[in-house]
């Protein structure tokens, strides 16, 4: 479950925030406007990205799970709070905490898991321990 919230929440805000080139980071297809971002990744996970001011708005559709989601997050300075629900019924909080280009990340879901995992310029995500 770790690496479906690194999906729905680390790769869409760090193409956002980072500038990172969405087709190399992601090796997918994507579409790119004024402030939309959608992209297709190999195994059919698909999602888009709209920007308004300090809120980013995230809806996707994930295969494994074959469920729609969506999520919001809002972003206050350093820190950005995301809420989401998925077609199942699962719902999702958490936030992230820029420090320098890393990103600290902390969530939590209606599904009994909770987490953390830390996001990097150079190194991508890797699980955290804090």
């Amino acid at each position: 479950m770790l690496n479906l919230f690194k999906y729905l929440f680390a790769a869409p805000l760090l193409l956002i925030t980072m500038g990172v080139s969405a087709q190399g980071a992601l090796s997918g297809n994507c579409t790119r406007s004024a402030n939309v971002l959608a992209c297709v990744d190999g195994q059919g996970n698909a999602y888009s990205v709209a920007t308004t001011g300090n809120t980013i708005y995230l809806r996707g559709y994930e295969v494994a799970g074959h469920r729609y989601w969506a999520q919001t997050n809002s972003r206050y300075g350093q820190l950005t709070f995301f809420t989401g629900l998925a077609s199942d019924g699962e719902a999702w909080v958490g936030y992230s905490r820029r420090v320098g280009w890393t990103t600290i990340n902390r969530f939590s879901s209606s599904g009994g898991t909770r987490g953390s995992f830390i996001c990097g310029r150079m190194n991508g995500c890797q699980e955290s321990s804090r």
